[in-house]
């Protein structure tokens, strides 16, 4: 095994990779290619995400290569939705179908009786709908229903959901609008199909240029899929390994950058989902075992978070209050220094520009 990596050197890989340690010029679309997608179980994160890695990004950006249909909203790693390029759509969703043929099994999602061919009846009939006209999943189990009487219209939908590659159309998902998630096909929506069989290989390639140096288990996190080592052994040739504080061993691209641990690591906000926090099955490289039950909800929901450090060092959220402006509300865990509750205020105004124009910033008492 190659020489051992402590925390903070893990930090400071991440961080440069994630677009954090200096916000980038590339593009928008590069960005989000680089990044392998980011989470978006609600239409904000990624532009809250994108905001907070490239310098001058603006809501429009982004909104504009959707409405193109150079980037997609749909269901992918970890069977969450993601934003990801439309040349990724294709690829990282045929990938990862044995990620959603786990959760499918006739007898269980259909009913008593069920068979593999009444879930492909119900595909195709499904694919036809949506091939037709966006409709939400409760308008497309409604529309199977009648050929299936026997069957939960949800039942139906959950079908389709886990068996056809599923896009987010707009203007659900544009900054600014609302509207209910309507779906349509892959095929539909960007007039050509899933790439087949994709190979694994480049795309951990690229989880561990956006994400390592990781272990086996990290890259397992991060997708959802199983069996990811044999990959991993297959590309070590073409790989750098390390090994963690206690152990475990790394693996990484051979041209990840790997900056000083000392590196000084800027403010940062994160929206919540944020894949920083969700590709590694050990967060430590970026939240302290202490601080993870702050983040802890009753239903389990993320919370928008800052970096301090390069730590996660508190959660942020925007206030609405009946007849005055919006404000952004930061809870930081623990006490901060003079200088860090100064750049944290400072960054947290930019972030007030973004999600509530004309608000204030109200730094609150540490939660911890």
């Amino acid at each position: 095994m190659g020489s051992r990596l402590g925390e903070r050197a893990l930090n400071r890989a991440l961080l440069d990779r994630q677009l954090l340690l200096e916000r980038s010029t590339m593009p928008v679309l590069d960005a989000i290619e680089h990044l392998v997608g980011l989470q978006s179980q609600n239409p904000a994160p990624p532009y809250v995400g994108l905001w907070t890695r490239l310098d001058g990004f603006h809501p429009d950006q982004l909104a504009t290569l959707i409405i193109d249909r150079m980037a997609v909203r749909m269901s992918l790693l970890r069977g969450t939705v993601h934003l990801v390029s439309a040349a990724d759509a294709v690829v990282l969703r045929a990938w990862l179908q044995p990620l959603y043929d786990r959760l499918l099994f006739p007898e269980s999602n259909l009913g008593p009786g069920a068979t593999q061919q009444d879930v492909d009846a119900v595909v195709e009939a499904g694919r036809t709908l949506l091939d037709e006209a966006p409709r939400t999943i409760a308008q497309l189990g409604q529309g199977l229903h009648p050929r299936w009487p026997d069957r939960e219209p949800a039942q139906l939908s959950w079908v389709c959901r886990n068996r056809l590659p599923l896009v987010h159309v707009p203007p659900r998902g544009l900054w600014g609008k609302s509207g209910q998630t309507m779906l349509t096909t892959v095929e539909s929506w960007l007039g050509r199909g899933l790439v087949g069989d994709p190979d694994p290989g480049p795309i951990l390639l690229r989880y561990l240029a956006a994400f390592g140096p990781a272990t086996v288990k990290d890259a397992q996190t991060w997708c959802g899929l199983t069996r990811l080592g044999e990959v991993l052994e297959r590309l070590r040739p073409q790989l750098r390994t390390f090994t963690d504080e206690r152990g475990r061993e790394l693996f990484d691209h051979p041209d990840g950058p790997r900056p000083d641990p000392d590196t000084l690591a800027p403010v940062r906000f994160l929206p919540e989902y944020d894949n920083v926090l969700r590709s590694h099955e050990d967060r430590t490289r970026v939240l302290a075992t202490q601080h993870r039950p702050l983040l802890a909800t009753k239903n389990d929901a993320p919370m928008p978070t800052f970096l301090v450090d390069g730590f996660v060092a508190g959660t942020w959220r925007v206030v609405k209050e009946r007849g005055s402006a919006d404000r952004v509300r930061i809870v930081p865990f623990d006490r901060l220094a003079a200088t860090h509750r100064a750049e944290l205020t400072a960054e947290a105004e930019r972030l007030a520009d973004l999600v509530a124009p004309g608000g204030d910033v109200e730094l609150a008492a540490p939660a911890g």
